[in-house]
């Protein structure tokens, strides 16, 4: 039997004949939970429950929709004990990492309640005597929101509550890596009192995603997706979308730099390195993975962050001893590194702090004077493990942090504001921030990337333009003229 349940219609739900999988804690393979494993049919049965319930959550009013996502918001909040020790077990980041999450999560959830009045048109001037022309934004319809396990309840909360903030049902389609910390989002939304059917969460075994994804994506009554997670999968779902003519919504991976100016203060960019490049053990879409530094100031900046780096405390998330880096998702993310670490050193590299593992307990690890014939240099590592890029000058500085397939998030520390803004502005990101680390987020800013980082933008406005048809609808207000 699973340990937990499918939402399905307001019902909870086990998978078609009982099917379940098994998540595995990523430090000692214990069991972290037995969830239902979906099929196609099951998705099914989710899509038309959304679908019946959309046919009366589309009229309900904005506010009655902002009392129900505030009351989720509060909801969400008190499961944080839930969370602390759901997170670790299911991915072995810290109970540290998990509080922030719902902290952010809950805001997010509140900002979406904000936006339920904001969902506004346009009168469109006509050259059509007496033509009242309008540009109107309504719900879209059935939306499958699918969220990654990294930051789990900062994403799987990003990927429905702007959606029901415009009237729109959902589906959550939980992370294989966090059925159970994915449930307790969804439980917070029907303890809010949410309609049966407007919030819906089905949970697949890795092997059956593409089918059950494709099940849901071809039902008539879905009109958007949206989905959180690598460029690898964000790719073949594009294409499953593109099959079906549905839009979605792609937020993907990352190789964020951080550029360091000649001028930079220094103890300014060591502690947004330090938290960029490790918090979540460098599991965050936003990690800082590469670090661009003027050769006048690389000496001095190397030292400083890897005395840092180094005395970060590393250990099992589960203990009572507070860590800042825990266990990583699993022994792929290990090996990876590991060969991407011997890669470098091969090449030149000089490992300056750290170093490979035999566990998921990976220590913060710098090499420096990577180039471009390493691996490192352009590949994600989505682990503690980062490279520092000597450079000389800005205008080598800005090449170097263009050279790479993605780009989601940025940064650039540097005195000079309008210098370091100019740079900001050449560095092709979705996101950028001056003086700040790459690891920045916030539930009212546009979020998303260019290049292999995805399109479309999460949070605020930009999240109503993404979740809502814009229609144009006229009324003639006055007789009209016709040439024949």
């Amino acid at each position: 039997m699973s340990d937990m349940s499918m939402l399905i219609n307001g019902l909870k739900v086990s998978a078609e004949n009982n099917a379940t999988f098994e998540r595995r804690n990523p430090l000692d393979g214990t069991v972290a939970t037995r969830a239902p494993a979906a099929s196609p049919a099951d998705a099914i049965l989710a899509v038309e429950a959304a679908a019946e319930a959309f046919k009366t959550w589309c009229d309900v009013g904005p506010n009655e929709r902002r009392a129900l996502l505030l009351k989720a918001a509060e909801k969400l909040e008190a499961k944080t004990p839930e969370f602390v020790k759901a997170v670790p077990e299911e991915t072995g980041a810290t109970g540290m990492w998990a509080g922030f999450n719902v902290f952010l999560a809950a805001g997010m959830i509140r900002e979406a309640a904000a936006l339920t009045t904001q969902v506004a048109g346009e009168v469109i001037p006509s050259d059509v005597p007496g033509n009242l022309a309008m540009g109107i934004r309504q719900p879209a319809g059935v939306i499958l929101g699918i969220a990654p396990w990294n930051a789990p309840v900062i994403l799987g909360v990003r990927a429905i509550a702007t959606p029901l903030a415009c009237g729109n049902t959902v589906i959550l389609k939980g992370s294989e890596n966090c059925p159970k910390t994915h449930q307790l989002i969804v439980e917070a939304f029907q303890e809010a009192g949410f309609p049966p059917g407007v919030v819906n969460y089905i949970t697949n075994a890795p092997a059956d995603a593409a089918s059950v994804v494709e099940a849901i994506v071809a039902h008539p009554a879905v009109r958007r997706v949206n989905f959180t997670g690598s460029t690898k999968v964000g790719k073949l779902l594009a294409l499953t979308c593109a099959k079906y003519l549905k839009p979605v919504i792609l937020e993907l991976g990352g190789k964020a730099p951080m550029v360091i100016l000649d001028d930079a203060d220094i103890d300014d960019a060591v502690n947004a390195a330090t938290f960029g490049s490790f918090a979540n053990s460098g599991q965050i879409c936003m990690s800082t993975e590469r670090i661009v530094v003027d050769e006048k100031i690389a000496d001095e900046f190397v030292k400083r962050f890897a005395n840092k780096a180094k005395n970060l405390p590393l250990g099992d998330p589960r203990k009572p001893e507070p860590v800042v880096l825990g266990s990583v998702i699993g022994m792929n993310t290990v090996s990876h590194c590991n060969d991407l670490i011997d890669d470098a050193i091969a090449k030149g590299a000089k490992l300056v702090c750290g170093g490979k593992s035999t566990d998921t307990l990976m220590p913060a690890t710098l090499l420096d004077h990577v180039t471009p014939a390493m691996r490192i240099y352009r590949e994600e590592s989505f682990a503690p493990v980062k490279a520092i890029v000597r450079v000389k000058g800005v205008e080598e500085a800005i090449a170097c942090a263009n050279d790479n397939e993605y780009g989601l998030s940025a940064s650039v520390f540097g005195r000079d504001i309008a210098r370091a803004y100019n740079v900001a502005r050449k560095i092709d990101s979705g996101i950028c921030h001056v003086n700040g680390p790459t690891v920045h987020d916030e539930a009212q800013m546009p979020f998303g990337g260019v290049k292999g980082s995805g399109y479309g933008r999460f949070g605020g406005k930009a999240g109503i333009n993404e979740f809502t048809e814009l229609r144009w609808i006229t009324i003639q207000t006055t007789p009209r003229q016709y040439p024949f």
